[in-house]
């Protein structure tokens, strides 16, 4: 009797497909949600990348419009370009997850082309400083630049480059353990475009001055 059903069974193939479905589930579940995560993450790496040039070009742009005198900036200008990276950013929450570093790359003022960090904004709550230094940085000679090294993007004398450095922990869609380092760090830079006043960052009432973002501070907007 035991032979019998034996032979049966080995005869059986009505169950041969749903059971290698059953085994191919899994791998196939596995891959599929793999390369959401994969383009997710591409998709967020993009988003990053053009949040710090953004911010580079307008931070290039900023300044009262003067026919009689250079661009003044203020501290409620930055704290706009701020505003509006946190209104681009969206569903990624720029300023919860992530940080943003806006450097002033000039000239010391009694040299002809020693680089220093004149001054520096932060934004974010995520705990990281500038890769290339603090604002004051440079004033002793120390900095050839700011970008990696050899590829180090300088500033003319009278002249500013505006340089936004972003750390952003990446939020997985699925799971972090599809993607091993979240990390997403980017950089962009740009001339300031027009003759700037470069003397300070100016309150538009110091009676009752603006925010200032400063880098010693880890908070979001």
């Amino acid at each position: 009797m035991i032979s019998g059903i034996c032979r049966r069974l080995s005869r059986s193939v009505s169950g041969v497909a749903a059971v290698e479905f059953a085994l191919g589930l899994p791998v196939m579940l596995s891959l599929g949600l793999w390369g959401a995560e994969l383009g997710n993450l591409a998709v967020t790496h993009m988003r990053v990348s053009q949040l710090a040039m953004q911010l580079a070009d307008n931070g290039s742009r900023i300044g009262d419009v003067s026919m009689l005198e250079s661009l003044r900036i203020y501290e409620s200008d930055i704290n706009d370009m701020l505003v509006g990276a946190k209104i681009q950013s969206g569903k990624l929450d720029l300023f919860e997850h992530g940080r943003v570093i806006i450097s002033s790359l000039e000239v010391v003022p009694s040299s002809e082309s020693t680089q220093y960090i004149h001054w520096q904004r932060c934004m974010g709550k995520r705990t990281v400083q500038s890769a290339y230094g603090s604002e004051g940085t440079g004033l002793d000679g120390s900095l050839k630049g700011m970008g990696p090294t050899g590829e180090e993007v300088t500033a003319s004398k009278g002249d500013a480059v505006i340089f936004v450095e972003i750390s952003y922990e990446y939020q997985p869609l699925v799971s972090s353990r599809f993607v091993p380092n979240r990390v997403i760090s980017t950089t962009a830079t740009f001339n300031v475009r027009d003759d700037r006043d470069l003397t300070q960052i100016y309150q538009r009432n110091t009676a009752s001055p603006d925010t200032v973002a400063r880098c010693n501070v880890f908070n979001a907007i």
